[in-house]
């Protein structure tokens, strides 16, 4: 089993929220997690937008799970650095 660290959609029509969490890579996008690390809300003001579990997201990354693109955008700016 591929395990990614991925957005999920919430909110409403204009007005999303994503939770950041670990998926099956097969799993659809607003499929069923493993485990929520963190929630992005990409409307609030900055220093707001995101907030990560921090050992979570390290201990899955060293277990070999794969940031999706944008996951990998955020955490880089939250000073979380992944390769």
């Amino acid at each position: 089993m591929s395990v990614k660290i991925r957005l999920k959609r919430f909110g409403t029509k204009k007005r999303p929220y994503y939770r950041i969490v670990v998926m099956d890579s097969r799993a659809p996008r607003d499929g069923r997690t493993i485990e929520e690390v963190g929630l992005y809300h990409p409307i609030e003001v900055e220093d707001k937008q995101l907030t990560v579990k921090e050992d979570r997201i390290r201990e899955w990354l060293s277990k070999g799970a794969t940031p999706s693109f944008t996951v990998k955008k955020l955490l880089n700016k939250k000073n979380i650095f992944v390769k």
